[in-house]
Protein backbone atom coordinates (compact mmCIF):
# COMPACT_ATOMS: atom_id res chain seq x y z
CA UNK A 1 0.00 0.00 0.00
CA UNK A 2 2.87 2.67 1.03
CA UNK A 3 4.52 1.60 -2.06
CA UNK A 4 1.11 2.29 -4.57
CA UNK A 5 0.51 5.55 -2.63
CA UNK A 6 4.46 6.54 -2.70
CA UNK A 7 3.94 6.42 -6.84
CA UNK A 8 0.73 9.20 -7.19
CA UNK A 9 1.28 12.45 -7.09
CA UNK A 10 1.90 14.97 -3.87
CA UNK A 11 -1.95 15.64 -3.93
CA UNK A 12 -3.38 12.23 -4.66
CA UNK A 13 -1.59 10.80 -1.68
CA UNK A 14 -3.10 13.50 0.38
CA UNK A 15 -6.05 12.72 -0.15
CA UNK A 16 -5.13 8.83 -0.14
CA UNK A 17 -4.04 9.42 3.46
CA UNK A 18 -6.82 11.88 4.55
CA UNK A 19 -8.86 8.79 3.73
CA UNK A 20 -6.86 6.49 5.67
CA UNK A 21 -6.79 8.26 8.26
CA UNK A 22 -10.90 8.70 8.84
CA UNK A 23 -10.80 4.51 8.27
CA UNK A 24 -8.49 4.13 11.19
CA UNK A 25 -9.97 7.19 13.21
CA UNK A 26 -13.97 5.56 12.62
CA UNK A 27 -12.20 1.77 13.60
CA UNK A 28 -10.61 3.58 16.82
CA UNK A 29 -14.25 4.85 17.87
CA UNK A 30 -15.96 1.60 16.96
CA UNK A 31 -13.53 -0.37 18.94
CA UNK A 32 -13.90 2.05 21.90
CA UNK A 33 -17.79 1.30 21.89
CA UNK A 34 -17.12 -2.22 21.31
CA UNK A 35 -14.47 -2.57 24.28
CA UNK A 36 -16.91 -0.29 26.84
CA UNK A 37 -20.11 -2.49 26.61
CA UNK A 38 -17.79 -5.87 27.47
CA UNK A 39 -16.74 -7.00 30.76
CA UNK A 40 -13.23 -5.72 31.98
CA UNK A 41 -12.11 -9.31 31.57
CA UNK A 42 -13.14 -9.94 28.11
CA UNK A 43 -11.83 -6.84 26.67
CA UNK A 44 -8.64 -8.38 28.05
CA UNK A 45 -9.28 -11.80 25.96
CA UNK A 46 -10.05 -9.53 22.83
CA UNK A 47 -6.82 -7.31 23.69
CA UNK A 48 -4.70 -10.48 24.09
CA UNK A 49 -5.88 -11.69 20.80
CA UNK A 50 -5.60 -8.81 18.80
CA UNK A 51 -1.98 -8.28 20.25
CA UNK A 52 -1.56 -11.62 18.90
CA UNK A 53 -2.49 -10.89 16.11
CA UNK A 54 -0.26 -7.67 15.23
CA UNK A 55 2.58 -9.78 16.73
CA UNK A 56 2.21 -13.04 14.75
CA UNK A 57 -0.09 -11.55 11.47
CA UNK A 58 1.04 -8.37 10.92
CA UNK A 59 4.39 -8.77 12.25
CA UNK A 60 4.82 -5.12 13.40
CA UNK A 61 8.53 -4.49 14.06
CA UNK A 62 9.02 -7.87 15.19
CA UNK A 63 12.50 -8.29 14.17
CA UNK A 64 13.37 -4.90 15.90
CA UNK A 65 11.86 -6.31 19.16
CA UNK A 66 13.31 -9.71 19.18
CA UNK A 67 16.71 -8.64 18.21
CA UNK A 68 16.82 -5.98 20.98
CA UNK A 69 15.44 -8.22 23.66
CA UNK A 70 17.90 -10.50 22.43
CA UNK A 71 20.51 -7.60 23.00
CA UNK A 72 20.11 -6.43 26.11
CA UNK A 73 19.06 -9.89 27.78
CA UNK A 74 21.82 -12.45 25.85
CA UNK A 75 21.50 -15.05 28.68
CA UNK A 76 17.91 -15.81 27.82
CA UNK A 77 16.52 -18.68 25.15
CA UNK A 78 15.39 -18.13 21.87
CA UNK A 79 11.92 -19.20 23.37
CA UNK A 80 12.08 -16.73 26.45
CA UNK A 81 12.81 -14.01 24.01
CA UNK A 82 9.79 -15.47 22.28
CA UNK A 83 7.52 -15.74 25.68
CA UNK A 84 9.05 -11.78 26.40
CA UNK A 85 7.53 -10.78 22.97
CA UNK A 86 4.38 -12.02 23.48
CA UNK A 87 3.57 -10.71 26.53
CA UNK A 88 4.94 -7.71 25.29
CA UNK A 89 2.28 -7.06 22.44
CA UNK A 90 -0.11 -8.30 24.13
CA UNK A 91 0.15 -5.77 26.88
CA UNK A 92 0.55 -2.62 24.46
CA UNK A 93 -2.80 -4.13 23.21
CA UNK A 94 -4.56 -4.07 26.65
CA UNK A 95 -2.73 -0.78 27.18
CA UNK A 96 -4.53 0.69 23.94
CA UNK A 97 -8.41 -1.32 25.23
CA UNK A 98 -8.08 0.38 28.77
CA UNK A 99 -7.71 3.87 27.29
CA UNK A 100 -10.72 3.58 25.32
CA UNK A 101 -12.12 2.24 28.84
CA UNK A 102 -11.92 5.34 30.31
CA UNK A 103 -15.13 7.07 30.20
CA UNK A 104 -16.32 4.31 32.51
CA UNK A 105 -13.55 5.56 35.25
CA UNK A 106 -16.14 8.08 36.81
CA UNK A 107 -15.00 8.61 40.09
CA UNK A 108 -12.04 7.31 42.99
CA UNK A 109 -13.94 4.10 43.48
CA UNK A 110 -13.59 3.02 39.83
CA UNK A 111 -9.81 4.33 39.94
CA UNK A 112 -9.08 2.36 43.14
CA UNK A 113 -10.30 -0.80 41.83
CA UNK A 114 -8.19 -0.46 39.09
CA UNK A 115 -5.14 1.12 40.31
CA UNK A 116 -3.42 0.61 43.57
CA UNK A 117 -1.62 3.52 44.49
CA UNK A 118 -2.53 4.83 47.89
CA UNK A 119 0.42 4.69 49.74
CA UNK A 120 2.32 6.55 46.98
CA UNK A 121 -0.60 9.28 47.20
CA UNK A 122 0.27 10.40 51.20
CA UNK A 123 3.63 10.30 50.35
CA UNK A 124 3.45 12.22 47.28
CA UNK A 125 1.11 14.49 49.12
CA UNK A 126 3.24 14.95 51.95
CA UNK A 127 6.36 15.93 50.02
CA UNK A 128 4.75 18.49 48.02
CA UNK A 129 2.66 20.24 51.01
CA UNK A 130 -0.90 18.41 50.51
CA UNK A 131 -0.33 19.18 46.98
CA UNK A 132 0.57 23.14 46.95
CA UNK A 133 3.73 22.62 45.32
CA UNK A 134 5.04 21.47 41.83
CA UNK A 135 6.54 18.58 40.82
CA UNK A 136 7.90 16.30 38.23
CA UNK A 137 6.98 12.41 37.54
CA UNK A 138 8.70 10.59 35.41
CA UNK A 139 7.61 7.18 34.15
CA UNK A 140 8.11 5.24 30.78
CA UNK A 141 5.86 3.63 28.24
CA UNK A 142 5.92 0.62 30.99
CA UNK A 143 2.68 -1.58 32.13
CA UNK A 144 -0.26 0.63 31.50
CA UNK A 145 1.23 4.33 31.91
CA UNK A 146 -1.75 5.97 30.59
CA UNK A 147 -4.18 4.45 32.99
CA UNK A 148 -1.64 5.62 35.67
CA UNK A 149 -1.57 8.82 34.74
CA UNK A 150 -5.29 8.86 34.52
CA UNK A 151 -5.87 6.67 38.01
CA UNK A 152 -2.95 9.37 40.04
CA UNK A 153 -5.07 12.32 38.57
CA UNK A 154 -8.13 11.28 40.12
CA UNK A 155 -6.96 10.12 43.38
CA UNK A 156 -3.97 12.11 44.18
CA UNK A 157 -4.01 15.40 41.30
CA UNK A 158 -4.28 16.25 38.37
CA UNK A 159 -1.60 16.34 36.33
CA UNK A 160 -0.34 17.82 32.70
CA UNK A 161 1.12 15.49 30.44
CA UNK A 162 3.81 16.15 27.96
CA UNK A 163 2.07 14.06 25.02
CA UNK A 164 3.98 13.73 21.61
CA UNK A 165 1.38 15.11 18.51
CA UNK A 166 0.30 11.68 16.83
CA UNK A 167 0.44 11.70 12.71
CA UNK A 168 -3.79 11.22 12.61
CA UNK A 169 -4.85 14.40 13.59
CA UNK A 170 -8.33 12.51 14.32
CA UNK A 171 -6.84 9.68 16.50
CA UNK A 172 -4.72 12.36 18.20
CA UNK A 173 -7.54 14.69 19.40
CA UNK A 174 -9.23 11.64 20.25
CA UNK A 175 -6.82 10.38 22.36
CA UNK A 176 -5.97 13.80 24.72
CA UNK A 177 -9.66 13.68 25.08
CA UNK A 178 -9.51 10.58 26.73
CA UNK A 179 -6.76 11.70 29.15
CA UNK A 180 -8.07 14.52 29.86
CA UNK A 181 -11.83 13.38 30.84
CA UNK A 182 -10.92 13.50 34.43
CA UNK A 183 -9.03 16.53 35.19
CA UNK A 184 -5.71 16.15 33.83
CA UNK A 185 -4.19 18.36 30.90
CA UNK A 186 -1.73 17.43 28.03
CA UNK A 187 0.67 19.82 26.44
CA UNK A 188 2.80 18.81 23.30
CA UNK A 189 6.69 18.61 23.72
CA UNK A 190 7.41 21.33 21.37
CA UNK A 191 6.04 23.99 23.74
CA UNK A 192 6.59 22.30 27.13
CA UNK A 193 9.40 24.23 28.09
CA UNK A 194 7.51 27.18 28.63
CA UNK A 195 4.03 25.85 29.71
CA UNK A 196 5.97 23.56 31.92
CA UNK A 197 8.22 26.09 33.94
CA UNK A 198 4.97 28.28 34.02
CA UNK A 199 3.20 25.20 35.81
CA UNK A 200 5.59 24.26 37.97
CA UNK A 201 5.89 27.47 39.60
CA UNK A 202 1.88 28.02 40.31
CA UNK A 203 2.29 24.46 41.98
CA UNK A 204 1.13 22.26 39.01
CA UNK A 205 2.28 18.74 38.47
CA UNK A 206 4.36 18.09 34.88
CA UNK A 207 4.65 14.29 34.09
CA UNK A 208 7.22 12.93 31.46
CA UNK A 209 8.08 9.87 29.89
CA UNK A 210 11.46 9.62 29.76
CA UNK A 211 12.52 6.13 28.05
CA UNK A 212 12.27 7.14 24.38
CA UNK A 213 15.20 7.89 21.71
CA UNK A 214 16.33 11.58 21.87
CA UNK A 215 16.92 12.94 18.39
CA UNK A 216 18.61 16.49 19.81
CA UNK A 217 19.87 15.09 23.25
CA UNK A 218 23.22 15.95 24.31
CA UNK A 219 23.68 13.27 26.98
CA UNK A 220 24.57 10.19 26.11
CA UNK A 221 24.91 6.53 28.64
CA UNK A 222 24.77 3.62 28.75
CA UNK A 223 21.30 2.10 28.12
CA UNK A 224 20.71 -2.00 28.75
CA UNK A 225 24.12 -2.17 28.07
CA UNK A 226 24.07 -0.11 25.21
CA UNK A 227 25.21 3.54 24.59
CA UNK A 228 22.03 5.42 24.12
CA UNK A 229 20.61 8.59 24.67
CA UNK A 230 19.79 9.88 28.23
CA UNK A 231 16.49 11.81 28.37
CA UNK A 232 17.35 14.84 30.08
CA UNK A 233 13.97 17.28 29.93
CA UNK A 234 12.75 16.19 33.03
CA UNK A 235 16.20 16.82 35.36
CA UNK A 236 16.21 20.24 33.54
CA UNK A 237 12.45 20.97 34.60
CA UNK A 238 12.84 20.00 38.35
CA UNK A 239 16.20 21.52 38.91
CA UNK A 240 15.35 24.83 37.26
CA UNK A 241 11.73 25.22 39.13
CA UNK A 242 13.07 23.57 42.27
CA UNK A 243 10.63 20.69 42.72
CA UNK A 244 10.87 17.17 44.19
CA UNK A 245 11.16 14.55 41.00
CA UNK A 246 9.40 11.37 41.33
CA UNK A 247 9.38 7.82 38.85
CA UNK A 248 6.69 6.64 39.52
CA UNK A 249 5.97 2.76 37.67
CA UNK A 250 3.09 0.64 37.10
CA UNK A 251 2.95 -2.75 36.30
CA UNK A 252 -0.20 -5.14 36.43
CA UNK A 253 -0.45 -7.96 39.86
CA UNK A 254 -2.02 -11.13 39.74
CA UNK A 255 -4.73 -9.77 41.49
CA UNK A 256 -5.98 -8.32 38.37
CA UNK A 257 -4.98 -4.56 39.05
CA UNK A 258 -1.96 -2.29 38.49
CA UNK A 259 0.84 -1.52 40.81
CA UNK A 260 1.90 1.78 41.12
CA UNK A 261 5.56 2.10 42.44
CA UNK A 262 7.00 5.35 42.97
CA UNK A 263 10.11 7.12 44.26
CA UNK A 264 11.90 10.42 44.56
CA UNK A 265 15.07 10.76 42.98
CA UNK A 266 17.05 12.32 45.31
CA UNK A 267 18.14 16.31 44.17
CA UNK A 268 19.26 18.03 47.39
CA UNK A 269 23.22 17.48 45.94
CA UNK A 270 22.45 19.20 42.85
CA UNK A 271 21.59 22.81 40.83
CA UNK A 272 20.82 23.92 37.84
CA UNK A 273 23.70 23.15 35.56
CA UNK A 274 24.78 21.51 32.86
CA UNK A 275 26.31 18.87 34.77
CA UNK A 276 24.07 18.01 37.41
CA UNK A 277 20.72 17.90 34.75
CA UNK A 278 22.93 15.05 33.21
CA UNK A 279 23.61 13.23 36.78
CA UNK A 280 20.03 13.73 37.62
CA UNK A 281 18.60 12.13 33.91
CA UNK A 282 21.61 9.26 34.98
CA UNK A 283 19.31 8.48 37.74
CA UNK A 284 16.36 8.40 36.94
CA UNK A 285 17.09 6.51 33.75
CA UNK A 286 18.68 4.01 36.03
CA UNK A 287 15.70 3.41 38.02
CA UNK A 288 13.56 3.11 34.72
CA UNK A 289 16.70 0.33 33.66
CA UNK A 290 16.11 -2.00 36.47
CA UNK A 291 12.05 -1.80 35.84
CA UNK A 292 12.83 -3.28 32.50
CA UNK A 293 15.54 -5.94 33.63
CA UNK A 294 13.05 -6.94 36.37
CA UNK A 295 9.83 -7.26 34.11
CA UNK A 296 10.89 -7.17 30.51
CA UNK A 297 7.63 -7.34 29.41
CA UNK A 298 5.66 -4.94 30.46
CA UNK A 299 8.28 -2.44 28.67
CA UNK A 300 7.23 -1.04 25.36
CA UNK A 301 9.97 -2.86 22.80
CA UNK A 302 8.77 -1.52 19.69
CA UNK A 303 10.40 1.65 20.18
CA UNK A 304 13.50 1.61 18.57
CA UNK A 305 15.72 3.05 22.06
CA UNK A 306 19.02 3.11 20.79
CA UNK A 307 18.86 4.38 16.84
CA UNK A 308 20.54 7.87 18.32
CA UNK A 309 23.24 6.56 20.67
CA UNK A 310 25.78 8.06 18.47
CA UNK A 311 29.25 8.81 18.91
CA UNK A 312 29.12 11.80 21.03
CA UNK A 313 31.47 11.75 24.69
CA UNK A 314 29.29 11.00 27.70
CA UNK A 315 27.66 13.68 29.66
CA UNK A 316 28.02 13.81 33.37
Amino acid sequence: MSHFIGRLGEKNRRRIQSVLDVVIFGAVRLLGVLMRVMSRRLARRVAFLLGDFVHHVVGLRCELVYRNIGISFPEKSPAEIRSIAKRVYRNMAVTMIEVLRFPLVRSREDAATLVDMDVHVDEFMRRTKNGLTGAVIVSGHFGNWELMALAFGILAKPVTIVVKRLSNDLVDRRMNELRTLRGNSVVYDNLALRKGLRLLADGGVLAILADQSDPSATYFGEFLGRRATIFSGAAFFALKAQVPLFVTMCRFARDGKYKTEMQEINTSDLTFCKEDIAILALRYTRVLEEYIKRWPEEWFWLHNRWKNGGDVQTGG
